[in-house]
């Protein structure tokens, strides 16, 4: 007889997520259901605004890569009336975005996803000395890793246990078995994730440099940037690049040993070597390096075929809303899309935990649209973008991800894992650090010769005017999507990283990224989904970002309760 497990809210992610399963009298899972709990506006409170605020606004979308958004609104106003931004913004612009990488891939790992890999309870009972041992096994200059340091975490996690408040470690799963690190792996990697609280810090001073603040910068407007006097500042140029060898470090001696760590140790774990249902990759270029030169390369992987890779085409992206709780009458393009909401309300059903309200599977059940490609879901992310660039050829991609595979003595078909997917955001966190220096000192030469920073953008209000932009947010491919009427935004839409891989079924039956990850996923009790967890944050999950701004009313959506100071 199947059982529906529900988990709401999924925690240590950016906004409210729902996940339904329904699974056999051999729990493994048959159906699965994503859906947001928020609804969209940002998209409607920007028409009939001056579309010179439009980066300054979307930016609100998210408080994680408010940056992305940023820059995204403000490039697809940039693209809609011809702008062409000087060299030297790029550089900025792509610095900045450097900077956003390596704070919200450490930040995502050790704060976000950290857990669903380390087993808190069992580094208590770890020995020091020998953790100490095993780190050297993983990189030959272990950073916060030593006898002395860990024995300090180790107490300092005690105390904080016997205290009986254990704020985000309360009421989670430890002991589960597929948990795979030993006590001593354990605890290295609680070790780094107080670290990494530390580091995180600062890189966001690094974006906070040229960007005013972070999160939401300030420099950035249609046209180029407005951060001239930190950017010709020999004294601040170098504060940039003291932070990103800080971070670098950590990045290296830390984040990177800590994946070679997991890959070793839950490779025969079965729970995440599955987890990439969905083999279709979408990916653009980003990061420049030099004048028309990227870091990653733009394309289409179908059918998990890196033999064939083909060029993005704008006018295949569409949006279904069939069992999304909005209205429109067929798939969309951005540029036509619409955000009319149509909430039908919850099924109560029986549950693993008793009768609750649960999603509607055959209607409609997300605040979440359904983007698809070429009529077809594909997955964006870190994953993605190595695949896209790993399968063009790129030098870079190519001796990273088969430098980790040799390393770990994976295959390349375990790229297509949870456990990839995971691996792959670490190694773009590595070749972003690396590579990011080539800009700056791109910016340095080009400073010599031109201090160009802005053009001054025109609008004519009696012409109409279409434009986008399509960058790589931390979590996938970004696009934004303006008409501009009378000198003022006519429609806006956001086809986020996460609106394309957790979005509900289609109109065709074909599922989206999340809910295809999960099928066949076997749990080893369903009243604790662990796995359903892991696989779903190793996503990094933004829904914020995938349906905006506002909450509804009107439904209780407490039926998993976590309680922060884990009473029952």
């Amino acid at each position: 007889m199947s059982k529906r497990v529900v988990i709401d809210p999924i925690t240590r992610i950016e906004g409210h997520l729902r996940i339904e399963v329904e699974v056999d009298e051999n729990n493994v899972v048959q159906k699965a259901w994503s859906s947001s709990t928020l609804w969209r506006g940002i998209e409607v409170i920007l028409k009939g605004r001056t579309p010179m605020d439009v980066g300054l606004i979307v930016q609100r979308i998210c408080g994680v890569c408010t940056y992305s958004h940023y820059r995204c609104g403000t490039e697809a106003v940039e693209n809609a009336l011809g702008v062409k931004i000087p060299l030297n913004a790029k550089y900025l612009r792509s610095l900045m975005q450097t900077s956003l990488y390596m704070h919200d891939h450490i930040v995502h790992f050790y704060h976000l996803h950290g857990l669903d890999w380390v087993d808190v309870v069992s580094a208590l009972s770890a020995d020091p000395a020998a953790a100490a041992q095993v780190a050297l096994k993983y990189t030959h200059n272990p950073i916060a890793a030593g006898e002395g340091e860990l024995r300090a975490v180790q107490e300092r996690v005690k105390g904080f246990v016997e205290t009986g408040k254990l704020g985000p470690f309360a009421n989670a799963y430890w002991g589960n078995g597929t948990y795979k690190f030993t006590p001593e792996q354990n605890l290295i990697a609680l070790s780094h994730y107080l670290k990494a609280l530390e580091v995180q810090r600062v890189a966001a001073e690094m974006l906070a440099i040229f960007g005013g603040k972070q999160p939401h910068p300030q420099s950035l407007v249609v046209g180029g940037v407005t951060s001239v006097r930190d950017m010709l500042s020999p004294a601040r140029l170098q504060e940039w690049k003291q932070k990103h060898a800080i971070v670098a470090d950590f990045i290296n001696r830390a984040y990177k040993a800590d994946i070679v760590m997991a890959a070793e140790a839950f490779g025969g774990e079965p729970s995440v070597l599955g987890g990439v249902n969905v083999k279709n990759f979408l990916a653009t270029n980003d990061f420049v390096l030099a004048d028309g030169q990227y870091m990653f390369d733009q394309g289409v992987i179908m059918n998990g075929d890196l033999a064939n890779v083909t060029d993005i085409n704008p006018d295949l992206i569409k949006e279904d809303v069939s069992h999304a709780w909005y209205d429109a009458s067929e798939p969309q393009h951005p540029y036509e899309g619409t955000t009319i909401p149509n909430y039908t309300g919850f099924v109560e059903r029986d549950t693993v935990y008793g009768k609750l309200p649960t999603l509607d599977g055959d209607g409609k059940y997300s605040w979440v649209k359904s983007p698809r490609y070429q009529g077809e879901p594909v997955e964006v992310g870190p994953l993605s973008s190595l695949l896209v660039s790993y399968a063009r050829g790129n030098k870079v991609v190519v001796e990273a991800v088969n430098g980790l595979l040799e390393a770990t003595g994976l295959p390349v078909e375990a790229l297509f894992t949870t456990l990839g997917r995971t691996a792959a955001r670490m190694l773009q966190t590595v070749i972003v650090a690396e590579q990011g220096l080539k800009t700056f000192d791109a910016l340095i030469n080009n400073l010599l010769v031109d201090e160009a920073t802005y053009v001054k953008p025109e609008i004519d209000p009696s012409k109409e005017y279409v434009g986008h932009a399509m960058i790589e947010a931390p979590r996938g491919m970004l696009s934004h999507w303006i008409r501009i009427k009378n000198g003022l935004v006519e429609n806006y839409q956001a086809v986020v990283p996460t609106t394309w891989n957790a979005g509900p079924v289609d109109a065709a039956g074909k599922v989206g990224p999340y809910e295809a990850s999960l099928l066949g996923l076997k749990l080893e009790d369903p009243t604790k989904p662990l796995e359903v967890i892991r696989i779903i944050h190793s996503f990094d999950p933004c829904m914020a970002c995938s349906v905006h701004v506002m909450d509804y009313k009107g439904q209780d959506l407490g039926e998993f309760r976590i309680d922060p100071n884990g009473n029952n």
